[in-house]
């Protein structure tokens, strides 16, 4: 039953001053089982990433390597585009760079806006800035003088004249925003800690660089000495993506596709760190409210991925894991697999490959990969088929069944863990059953009245597999598409699902 309703979901754009880790694998995945339940459901989706690619770090860094600072991003952006089909995410999905012609026009005409409703202004200034984060620091915010998500790092002193965006003027408006969308943070105790902060109150932010100390940005409109910061650069993406400001012209009727996916949707689901809390909650929102659009619909708050000892992996501490070396040893859909049900979904969650190894052979091999061999070696061998015109690609929301109930509830929330486990529940389930009832043996029997009930379990069985294998879809797309086609053909596969490691 398509509804054709729009759907808008992105995730935050990578910053490529390294090659893709396996945080951005969790996030991307993330997102990417959402648009695709959310196709499965009938919505008509659009779905965001791209690459960051403005700011001092990516400056610096070409400037280590002795090359041009585009062709540095050039190359970094397309190692990104690579991981998205390594990593099984949609074909579809939209992917924008902050170095696109577009994006540029766009960040300029969001600063005019901005800066013509009188949230702009100009003032010399002395503050501590982190590189690692491409963020002002205050002392409170310091853990014996480091950043505490960059310990490695020294803070530097910027000392210029500027731009501020005034961040104040909004303390009141993002509390009434949070007052009035009880879930417009997930999970909510990231919600209460943004609330906290916008509470104590806020301070206007620098959002420009002086171009002779760093000339690597996208111009101030007005003002060739000076470019914009990258954050108040890149957020804009998020509306460039769709459109803005060519669908959006004062004083005439919104058509197009910012319409479509900004103002029908009811604004941008957004996928981010929980170390992204501030600028996609609170700084980003109070952009969109000087200049005059709605707010974002939700913002989707991971946590991070630990390595041994609880340690954060980041591509500062260089003790990051490579998503590539995964998918070549495991598979896509493993890694799928991993980043949904054996990560919690808003706390960070620990990777090791003993862990990884343990979930697979216990879930995948062993799991969903031995129930589909048992169950299509019953049908072929007893041509035992699905009637192939009840196939379809669509679950149903409103199901009164109460495991698609589950399973949509956890979509609903961002709580994919939730979804995964009714799926892996449902395969444990069916495994109860085969053991219990036995129809291998009772197909076998000279009574007729067992002859037809082993006939039944396994039809029973089949049209279980076949609910499962819809569910998989947004989270192994490939397991499931293999799945259906050993329905289709009622075929045993050739190999299995998941070989043991």
């Amino acid at each position: 039953m398509p509804t054709n309703k729009p759907f808008y979901i992105t995730t935050t754009l990578p910053y490529v001053n390294a090659d893709p880790h396996i945080g951005f694998a969790m996030e991307i995945i993330r997102a990417d089982v959402i648009a695709r339940a959310k196709k499965l459901a009938g919505y008509d989706v659009f779905f965001n990433t791209g690459t960051d690619e403005h700011g001092i770090k990516i400056y610096r860094k070409a400037q280590e390597q002795h090359i041009d600072t585009q062709t540095y991003v050039d190359g970094l952006s397309l190692k990104y585009k690579h991981v998205l089909t390594v990593l099984g995410i949609t074909p579809e999905i939209n992917f924008i760079r902050t170095t696109d012609a577009h994006h540029k026009k766009s960040a300029q005409a969001f600063w005019d806006v901005v800066n013509k409703n009188g949230y702009i202004y100009k003032k010399n200034y002395s503050t501590k800035y982190c590189v690692g984060c491409e963020l002002e620091k205050t002392d409170s915010e310091l853990v014996n003088g480091k950043c505490p998500l960059h310990p490695l790092q020294e803070l530097e002193i910027i000392e210029e004249e500027n731009y501020f965006f005034k961040f104040s003027a909004f303390e009141q408006k993002l509390l009434e925003l949070y007052e009035k969308n009880p879930t417009f943070v997930i999970p909510d105790f990231r919600f209460n800690e943004i609330k906290s902060l916008v509470t104590n109150g806020l301070k206007d932010f620098s959002i420009s660089r002086l171009a002779k100390k760093m000339q690597w940005g996208i111009p101030v409109p007005g003002d060739p000495d000076q470019v914009m910061y990258v954050w108040f650069d890149a957020l804009v993406d998020y509306i460039s993506a769709i459109g803005w400001p060519d669908d959006e012209v004062s004083g005439k009727q919104l058509t197009g596709s910012f319409k479509k996916w900004w103002i029908d949707t009811g604004g941008v689901v957004q996928y981010c760190g929980k170390d992204n809390l501030r600028q996609q909650s609170a700084m980003w929102q109070a952009m969109l409210m000087a200049a005059g659009l709605t707010p974002s619909k939700n913002i989707v708050v991971d946590g991070f991925i630990t390595g041994d000892g609880g340690i954060k992996m980041s591509k500062s501490l260089g003790n990051t894991v490579d998503p590539l070396d995964i998918v070549k040893a495991y598979s896509t859909d493993a890694l799928r697999y991993y980043m949904v049900r054996e990560l919690t979904p808003f706390e960070d969650g620990a990777f090791t490959m003993e862990k990884f190894k343990e979930a697979y052979n216990a879930n995948l091999a062993n799991g969903i990969g031995n129930l589909t061999s048992r169950i299509m070696k019953m049908a072929e061998a007893n041509s035992v088929a699905l009637d192939k015109k009840h196939f379809t690609i669509f679950l149903d929301p409103q199901s009164k069944d109460e495991l698609i109930q589950t399973y949509f509830k956890g979509i609903e929330t961002y709580d994919l863990k939730s979804s995964a486990d009714a799926i892996w529940k449902e395969i444990a389930r069916v495994d109860v059953l085969i053991q219990e009832n036995q129809p291998f043996k009772l197909v076998k029997s000279e009574k007729d009245a067992e002859r037809e009930k082993g006939l039944e379990v396994i039809m029973s069985c089949l049209e279980d597999l076949y609910t499962i294998s819809l569910m998989l879809k947004p989270f192994m797309p490939a397991t499931a598409e293999a799945i259906l086609k050993c329905l289709f053909e009622n075929k045993t596969p050739s190999e299995p699902l998941f070989m043991r490691k």
